[in-house]
């Protein structure tokens, strides 16, 4: 199943886009009104994720043009929390409305549920799926991860987040603040607990967690997963 995510904040729409492929579901990406009524027509999704503040058409319009024309199942997406809000949202025919910020927890069931209404249901795929980067082989249900093909070690759920997003965008660098929110999303983090949770990580990942080789860190700025660990 396909999902249209529509957001022109680039750093949240990658996260939004991550937690749904965990979900099974190919994602296409627009960052504005107009490529995203484009992107609707050339690609057909089964769901879009609309963000109501766009620079150029507000996902208010977006939705009611959409109606006009289809029954496609609408997500919007705000930081609005206002009855007012919400109840024109949900008038002119989105069929659900989430306010930022969200767990992806929260994310992945009002999704679960947008698409069973619409005689759809995204593959369970997180259910099974297997990340693996350098020799690192990741098994996300039962948060255990193998190095170089040895006995597996059980990680926490948090621990799995972490470690997933790093090996899934492999060779980058992400920002603390987009770890803190792919991690936490709406509890919220903060740094402190960031360094604490790779801390963690390393004990558990690293040979010498005093000379990361997976998990590498750029001061002030974040963290990375080495795409091939140093010999």
């Amino acid at each position: 199943m396909k999902v249209l995510v529509v957001d022109d904040d680039r750093v949240l729409a990658e996260i939004l886009a991550f937690t749904l492929q965990r979900m099974g579901l190919a994602v296409i990406q627009a960052y504005d009104g107009r490529a995203a009524l484009e992107r609707w027509r050339e690609e057909a999704p089964d769901l879009i994720m609309l963000d109501v503040n766009l620079p150029d058409m507000n996902g208010f319009d977006i939705c009611r043009q959409i109606r006009r024309e289809a029954d496609t199942p609408v997500i919007l997406l705000t930081v609005r929390g206002e009855d007012d809000d919400i109840v024109h949202g949900l008038e002119i025919g989105a069929d659900d409305y989430i306010t930022k910020p969200y767990s992806p927890r929260q994310l992945t069931a009002r999704v679960q549920a947008v698409l069973r209404r619409a005689g759809g249901q995204a593959e369970p795929a997180a259910l099974t799926a297997v990340r693996q980067a350098a020799d690192l082989t990741l098994h996300l249900q039962r948060r255990e991860l193998s190095i170089a093909g040895g006995a597996p070690l059980t990680l926490t759920p948090l621990e799995t987040e972490l470690l997933d997003f790093l090996m899934l965008n492999a060779g980058r660098i992400l920002t603390n603040e987009v770890l803190i929110d792919q991690v936490w999303g709406a509890r919220g983090g903060t740094r402190s607990m960031l360094r604490q949770l790779v801390h963690r990580l390393r004990h558990k990942v690293e040979p010498d967690p005093a000379n990361p080789v997976y998990v590498e860190n750029v001061p002030g700025l974040g963290y990375g997963f080495a795409r091939q660990p140093d010999a």
